[in-house]
């Protein structure tokens, strides 16, 4: 049994080495093949990383033309199987921060469908792959949900600071809702005692088994710090389904930073309420999933769309962030 469990390791070793020289090998593109994007900016780049096989990750000098690069992990974790069995390599949603001159990316591994799924983080003193300091040193687990344990499900991370610089990691899809948790100050580990919150949730039918997600569809938080506001960003309904996407992205938001968050009409999140600001249209089919940033003074928000002119293929979409008379954010111009 163990030589047939290391024979099916080494096969899927392999195919990950594949996938991630197949997304290697690309142009540069102004519209990549991307989910879940985030961006971080050193100097005069900005490193865009992805859901993709080891972290896709794309380079870019001006928003607008983005180059593939090597992905975040040639090999992936070696505790990645014992969460998710079958997983193959191909890592979800990350996260990247920037503190005590480390950078930290947050990631997910998770069974589809499943809530046999963890957040992990690796740390780098450098996003420059040039640089003679660039190495990405996996620090291991920092959250794990486990079926009929938890209802709630370890993906999606999103690292914030309160204005206490105390550091807040919120996470999640589907099951309960997104959750909020205090880490300790290595940013590795939950704060004891715990603290925990629910931000946002939507209505759950109430005979579903506990390790069923539920049709309850919201996932990937991520909150955004203007003025005396954190701003919640979440996706409503589904992904990854091409044509049939119904992807779209509301917000809420609240002067603390464990909520409660409301919508503009001023309904709790966690009571399902959201203010829709992104959508489908006849040019996506839907989108969701973003990332929003300050850069050179101006707010942009990052997410993927599924492309109604490209057989439903998910791809780059980024804009900036309007803000209306009532501080509420607004899709600006799209940069082409």
């Amino acid at each position: 049994m163990k030589q047939i469990n290391n024979i099916q390791i080494a096969f899927k070793s392999i195919l990950f080495l594949i996938s991630i020289f197949m997304v290697s090998a690309s142009c540069a593109q102004e519209r990549p093949i991307t989910h879940d994007p985030v961006v971080a900016k050193q100097g005069d780049t900005y490193y865009l990383f992805c859901t993709g096989p080891g972290i896709t990750r794309f380079i870019s000098k001006d928003l607008k033309t983005w180059k593939q690069a090597a992905p975040v992990f040639a090999e992936y974790p070696e505790w990645a199987l014992d969460v998710a069995p079958g997983f193959n390599g191909h890592i979800w949603a990350p996260d990247i921060s920037f503190h005590n001159n480390t950078y930290y990316l947050y990631y997910s591994v998770s069974a589809f469908g499943k809530n046999t799924s963890a957040i992990g983080v690796t740390t780098n003193k450098t996003l420059n792959p040039t640089d003679e300091n660039y190495k990405w040193e996996d620090q291991g687990i920092v959250i794990q949900s486990v079926p009929n344990r938890d209802l709630w499900n370890a993906i999606d991370p999103n690292l914030i600071f309160d204005e206490n610089n105390t550091p807040w990691l919120s996470f999640g899809s589907f099951w309960s809702g997104l959750k909020m948790v205090k880490l300790n100050s290595d940013l590795k580990s939950i704060a004891q005692p715990e603290e925990w919150h629910t931000i946002a949730r939507r209505d759950r039918d109430s005979d579903l088994e506990d390790d069923e997600p539920g049709n309850a569809a919201l996932e990937g938080p991520f909150i955004f710090k203007k003025g005396d506001y954190y701003y919640q960003f979440l996706s409503w309904d589904f992904c990854c389904r091409g044509e049939n996407s119904t992807y779209k992205v509301v917000v809420g938001r609240s002067k603390k930073v464990t909520g409660p968050y409301v919508d503009k009409e001023g309904k709790e999140l966690n009571k399902g309420g959201g203010t829709l600001i992104i959508e489908g249209d006849k040019n996506w089919y839907g989108a969701g999933h973003n990332s929003a940033y300050t850069f050179d003074g101006k707010d942009y928000i990052f997410f993927h769309g599924y492309d109604a002119n490209d057989k439903g293929l998910p791809k780059l979409r980024v804009a900036e962030i309007a803000w209306d008379a009532e501080l509420w954010p607004v899709l600006g111009n799209e940069l082409d």
